[in-house]
């Protein structure tokens, strides 16, 4: 179970909410409760968590509709508790769309903010940040109160937010993209530390807040630092050359042999030479459990996989097996198998080719 709901397709991308967004409706739900004992009241406080996740999520639209401007597909927006998520294909090359990306987010939720802001002052409806609370004081003003505390949070110059992005894209412009990440993660990682010290002696909603900076800063420059460690690589220095592969018309038994003999865990399915799909560990397991051993592989395996050339680059192969979903491609050259590459054997390359050149820097 992926424990998430598919809400709608809108502007051509995929919206889901998680199910754990269930417990802030619901703790803003009983919040309410607890100061009204009204069932208006309480209804009042799951509009409002709604609404905010509304403006959540035109920000990741605001991201999304930017990057594909620079030709750069949104896999889809998933709701959190914690916020949104848009899941682009991949980040723009240069600083400067890569900044226009990160900025637009918060800009939507400056419009928003700036929108009803306008209307509040234009009906004299306008009324002291001061007198709000949670639950009480003017509802369109505590929107736009958390518009404007959306577009703050997010503007903290720390990865995974989107000031985190806007600081390396601004970097990135005068320097290399690996060191201006770098810099950027040390700046986010700072952040984190000091959010953490004050989350001890205050709010401890701070410690979360300094362990989500902290990971999302240490997992962006590992993943800058493996793709410029890919760069120039052709698929076929890191492609798995010894194989087997099965038939489509072969019965999950053969693989449970297969699986049992060696080490190999997805295997490629051909047939008349030409590769139909692949078979996962996984989806092998479920269907053995469920129907047998006696199933053809033709009902388990994976079709329309990305096609993947032995003279492309390795960091290209690496965004298709991620964007995929499937751990296995299967590597072609001129219409024929000649190797298959997962995350794990490129990973296993890069730690044998960072071992050697650490030999080479060690003095002998």
């Amino acid at each position: 179970m992926k424990w998430q709901w598919k809400l709608g397709t809108f502007a051509g991308i995929d919206v889901f909410v998680h199910a754990t967004f269930l417990l802030i409706i619901g703790w803003y739900g009983w919040t309410y409760w607890l100061e009204t004992r009204t069932l208006a009241g309480t209804l009042e406080g799951v509009l409002f968590i709604l609404l905010l996740f509304l403006a959540v999520t035109l920000h990741e639209y605001g991201h999304a509709l930017t990057a594909r401007k620079y030709n750069i597909r949104t896999r889809d927006i998933t709701l959190y508790p914690i916020g949104g998520v848009a899941r682009l294909e991949r980040m723009p090359e240069k600083p400067i769309q890569e900044l226009w990306v990160a900025l637009a987010g918060p800009a939507v939720n400056v419009v928003i903010a700036a929108v009803l802001f306008a209307y509040l002052a234009l009906t004299n409806a306008l009324v002291p940040f001061g007198q709000l609370t949670l639950t009480t004081g003017s509802f369109i003003e505590r929107v736009v109160f958390v518009n404007i505390s959306l577009v703050l949070f997010n503007l903290i110059p720390a990865f995974p937010m989107d000031g985190g992005r806007a600081l390396r894209a601004i970097l990135a412009m005068n320097m290399d993209y690996v060191k201006a990440t770098q810099i950027a993660a040390i700046v986010g990682q700072g952040l984190a530390f000091l959010f953490g010290l004050a989350g001890l002696f205050g709010n401890p909603m701070l410690l979360f807040i300094a362990f989500f900076v902290w990971m999302g800063a240490s997992q962006e420059a590992s993943l800058v630092q493996v793709k410029h460690a890919l760069g120039g690589i052709p698929v076929s220095q890191a492609m798995l050359t010894n194989y087997e592969t099965v038939s489509p018309r072969d019965n999950l038994s053969r693989i449970a042999q297969l699986i049992v003999a060696g080490s190999q865990h997805d295997f490629p399915v051909v047939d008349g030479g030409c590769v139909v799909g692949v078979v996962t560990r996984d989806d092998f397991l479920v269907a053995l459990t469920q129907n047998g051993q006696n199933v053809l592989v033709s009902s388990v395996m994976r079709v329309n996989l990305p096609e993947i050339d032995s003279y492309e680059m390795v960091e290209s192969a690496l965004l298709r097996i991620q964007e995929s979903g499937v751990p296995v491609l299967p590597v072609t050259h001129g219409n024929q198998l000649v190797g298959i590459i997962t995350h794990e054997n490129i990973t296993e390359y890069l730690m044998i080719r960072t071992a050697l050149r650490a030999r080479v820097l060690i003095p002998s």
